[in-house]
């Protein structure tokens, strides 16, 4: 294969949460564009995070990359943990020589409604997406800025997040997955306006797949026949965290973008919709209920943000 058609020749990348649906999907993309890829998974069996620590997952995909002629080793780490995400960083670092792309997709599922969920199923989750995106990102960022003070010059860097339609559109039973993807969104808006002089972009992707952490919301939906691609696969989000991770991509940053068959959305941050002010020095609550409650009186209840409306999505 001719050396410009492979974006990210001499670039390395780690995939978080790579050792199965959509980590592996963007692993194996990444790898195919030339990344030399650490393959990032704790393995546990359970989507809910349950069950003991596994290599099998990682190292698999890491040897399918090899296989296929491309550059991938396994870290079996839960980047949850402050210092386990700061060693997967070192890897990238001490066996390619430098990190250039981190793609941040381990997660786990405790769903519950809210009246219903235990404290250790909020902190679980907000653990494992929140604080795993942070505990990387942070590590990454040290890296990069790092190199950047020494070269005296931007460096490459490029961050893919994962967030939800969960966040954009609301899901009644997952208040701590919801939480924690809308956090992941805030994460990278901030990342990327700190890193930018550095030469490193952050965003954020929503994609819906059909993976085991989706198998619940998918199971309506009839799977392809035999030879044609599922709609819901992988395959259809792994493309854009290429294209995110690559040279072309260097203007985009701090953006959102809804992914899946086929579709690529680009969400443009909250505006707002009306704007009221008071006759007095100081709002009253009668003057409120005089303005707000006419503004709301034609709107259903449970009605949530615009932008799902307007993608013609659902949450998953």
């Amino acid at each position: 294969m001719a050396s410009e058609s492979l974006p990210l020749q001499g670039l390395s990348a780690i995939v978080t949460g790579a050792g199965r649906g959509l980590g592996r999907a963007e692993a194996l993309e990444l790898a195919r564009l030339g990344a030399s890829v650490v393959v990032n998974d704790f393995g546990q069996p359970g989507r809910d995070g349950s069950g003991g620590a596994d290599a099998t997952p990682a190292e698999e995909v890491a040897a399918e990359i090899r296989a296929a002629g491309g550059q991938a080793v396994a870290h079996l780490g839960d980047v949850a943990d402050h210092e386990q995400a700061g060693a997967l960083v070192q890897l990238a670092v001490d066996r390619y020589g430098k990190l250039d792309i981190l793609v941040n997709n381990a997660g786990i599922l405790r769903d519950r409604m809210i009246f219903s969920m235990s404290e250790d199923e909020w902190d679980t989750v907000i653990r494992v997406h929140l604080k795993g995106h942070f505990n990387t990102t942070h590590f990454a960022s040290v890296h990069w800025r790092a190199r950047s003070k020494a070269a005296g010059t931007p460096v490459y860097g490029r961050i893919v997040n994962t967030s939800s339609e969960a966040f954009l559109a609301g899901s009644a039973g997952q208040p701590n997955y919801a939480a924690a993807k809308g956090g992941i969104v805030g994460l990278t808006t901030s990342t990327a306006l700190a890193l930018g002089k550095y030469g490193v972009t952050s965003n954020v992707i929503c994609p819906r797949a059909r993976t085991r952490m989706t198998e619940d919301v998918f199971a309506g939906f009839s799977e392809p026949e035999a030879g044609e691609l599922d709609p819901l696969a992988p395959e259809h989000v792994a493309p854009l965290v290429g294209y995110l991770a690559s040279p072309a991509a260097g203007n985009v940053n701090g953006q959102l973008l809804v992914v899946h068959g086929g579709m690529v959305a680009v969400v443009e941050r909250p505006k707002v919709s009306a704007k009221f002010d008071t006759s007095k020095d100081a709002f009253s609550y009668e003057e409120l209920d005089a303005l707000l409650t006419p503004h709301y009186a034609d709107r259903p209840p449970n009605e949530t943000f615009a932008a799902a409306e307007v993608l013609g999505l659902k949450h998953a």
